[in-house]
C-alpha cells in the first residue's frame, strides 16, 4: 500500500527545493560564475534529485513492484507499472546520472552543464511531479 502521507511530504520538499532553485536561478553564465550561486544550485540540483529518487523508491516499496537489482532500476519498474511515462523514465536516469556527476565527480563536474540544468532542465521535475501525483491520485 502507497504511504500517501510519506510520498505527498516529499512531493513538498521537492517543490520548496525547486522555489528556492528559482529564486537563485543565475541569469547568465557570468552570474553563475560566483561561488556562492554555483554551489547552491548544485547542492538544491543533489537534493531536488534525491528527493525524486526517495519518491520513486516509495512507489515502487509500496505497490510492492520487488527489489531493484540497482537504483536504475527502480525507473524501470515504475515504467513497466504506468506510473510514468517512458519519457519520464529516461528523464530519470538522466536526473541520477547528473546527480552522480555532482557527488562522485565533485572537482570535474562540467561548469556549463551545472548552469544549463538549472536553466533549462527544471521542467523535467515538474514532469515528473505532476506524472506521480496522477499515479498517486489513480492508487485512491
Amino acid at each position: 500500500m502507497l504511504d500517501r502521507d510519506r510520498i505527498l511530504a516529499r512531493v513538498g520538499e521537492l517543490d520548496g527545493y525547486l522555489g528556492e532553485l528559482d529564486s537563485i536561478r543565475p541569469v547568465n553564465r557570468g552570474e553563475f560564475g560566483v561561488i556562492e550561486k554555483k554551489r547552491a544550485c548544485e547542492r538544491l540540483l543533489q537534493i531536488s534529485i534525491e528527493t525524486v529518487v526517495s519518491i520513486c523508491q516509495l512507489f515502487v516499496v509500496g505497490l510492492r513492484l520487488g527489489l531493484p537489482s540497482e537504483e536504475n532500476d527502480v525507473f524501470k519498474k515504475l515504467e513497466r507499472a504506468g506510473i510514468v511515462s517512458p519519457d519520464v523514465a529516461k528523464i530519470l536516469h538522466t536526473m541520477k546520472g547528473f546527480r552522480n556527476l555532482l557527488l562522485h565527480e565533485y572537482g570535474d563536474v562540467d561548469d556549463d552543464l551545472v548552469f544549463l540544468f538549472p536553466t533549462t532542465r527544471t521542467a523535467d521535475f515538474l514532469l515528473f511531479r505532476q506524472e506521480i501525483l496522477q499515479a498517486l491520485a489513480r492508487s485512491g
